[in-house]
């Protein structure tokens, strides 16, 4: 059975390391639409932060679909319609945001209009991921974060003090959110119900296709949901070894054009 949807995760997969689209990508890309196969790009990402490469691929044609905030919002990117949409409370936001005190590690939320956090001395990867998703920085605190509608946070901090940080995280956290370690400096929390896996599962629903016709390509922990939901799990060469393991196939790296590798090896005809 042909496979009819492929998602794809951007940094370390789609992406070179100078976070660049080989030619070689883009053109199996083009190919697989032609053919009628919907490539969906599936990141932590927020809509910002996709939109350039959305632009890029042609992937906001009628019936494209793009899983941001991993798996937090689902959007139809023709129309801007949100699909799916987990978001988090104001309780949980004071619990995350008082743990990481005690814990002493840096944290911001973010939401669909920017980044938010309540540290004074703003931390350093709070930067680059504004850098990196194209999103301004807002200075709030506790208090005056009520009325956001929040969509994602994340423990932000050096590998060695966020290892030691994960390592107090008592498990009634782990219990109720989807927590994801997707970069060594980044560990991130979602409402429960927010997984790529889950957003896959439903758009593959809503297309009336089944397991066998889904492919999913990734290379972190925060990609093992969408691996694992799919018939046709794909990791980079450049993957965690964890992920190989749950993996049907391996293709090449990321600075290699894995992805088009994959697309043109398990899908083109």
């Amino acid at each position: 059975m042909s496979i009819k949807l492929v998602a794809v995760d951007i940094d370390g997969t789609l992406l070179t390391n100078d976070r660049k689209v080989t030619p070689e990508v883009f053109e199996a890309v083009q190919e697989a639409k032609k053919q009628g196969v919907k490539v969906i790009i599936a990141t932590g990402r927020p809509i910002p932060g996709v939109q350039p490469l959305l632009n890029e691929l042609n992937l906001k044609e009628e019936g494209d679909y793009v899983i941001t905030f991993n798996g937090g919002l689902v959007q139809d990117t023709s129309t801007g319609e949100n699909i799916i949409t987990e978001t988090m409370t104001y309780e949980d936001y004071l619990d995350i945001e008082f743990l990481s005190r005690k814990l002493d590690v840096h944290m911001h939320a973010i939401t669909k209009q920017g980044i938010y956090t309540a540290n004074r001395n703003i931390g350093k990867y709070t930067v680059h991921e504004s850098s990196l998703v194209n999103m301004p920085i807002f200075y709030r605190t506790p208090e005056e974060m009520g009325d956001k509608e929040i969509i994602k946070m994340m423990y932000i901090d050096e590998p060695e003090v966020l290892d030691a940080a994960i390592e107090k995280i008592p498990q009634e956290f782990f219990d109720k959110y989807t927590i994801v370690k997707s970069t060594p400096f980044y560990l991130e929390f979602m409402n429960k119900k927010a997984s790529k896996g889950n957003a896959i599962k439903h758009l593959a629903e809503k297309m009336g296709l089944t397991a066998e016709q889904t492919m999913a390509i990734g290379d972190a922990e925060n990609d093992r949901a969408m691996l694992e939901a799919v018939g046709n799990p794909v990791v980079m060469e450049n993957g965690t070894p964890e992920l190989k393991e749950i993996a049907k196939y391996i293709t090449k790296s990321n600075e290699e054009s894995g992805v088009a590798h994959a697309l043109r090896e398990w899908v083109l005809k």
